[in-house]
């Protein structure tokens, strides 16, 4: 099965268990950068004011098939209770039909409240999301 782990991370951590995981399913790594180098100010507020509004980021060009996949996951942060807005970049991206597994990290380790945001997200693209997983990083 061809696994491909999406992900976007601020701070390192959310890459760095991307990598975890990549090695761990022998899984494609593709980055998702932020065009804007943001500060910490602007990244928690801006950011986070973004991520709430469902808006997508400025990323640079990603040029992967995601069809291709058998199995997607997804990993990002989560900003002031929703995914960080490359997030809404990477659903965008999803092919129909496609499962598609959610890592969302956080400081807290509980992003519930947003669990249910990210499902109909997913869904309205086309595609279904088959697992959620909370992840604590600090």
């Amino acid at each position: 099965m061809k696994t491909a782990i999406i992900y976007y991370s601020y701070t390192g951590k959310t890459k760095a268990i991307s990598e975890k995981k990549a090695r761990k399913e022998k899984a494609d790594l593709i980055e998702v950068k932020d065009l804007k180098h943001r500060s910490v100010f602007s990244a928690y507020v801006f950011g986070s004011l973004a991520s709430m509004m469902k808006k997508k980021a400025k990323v640079q060009p990603i040029s992967c098939d995601l069809s291709t996949y058998d199995r997607i996951i997804i990993a990002v942060p989560l900003w002031a209770g929703s995914p960080a807005s490359p997030f809404h970049n990477i659903v965008k991206m999803l092919p129909a039909g496609k499962p598609v597994e959610v890592i969302i990290t956080s400081g807290s380790g509980d992003s519930s409240g947003c669990k249910e945001k990210v499902k109909e997200c997913i869904a309205a693209q086309g595609a279904r999301m088959t697992k959620y997983l909370d992840v604590k990083t600090s």
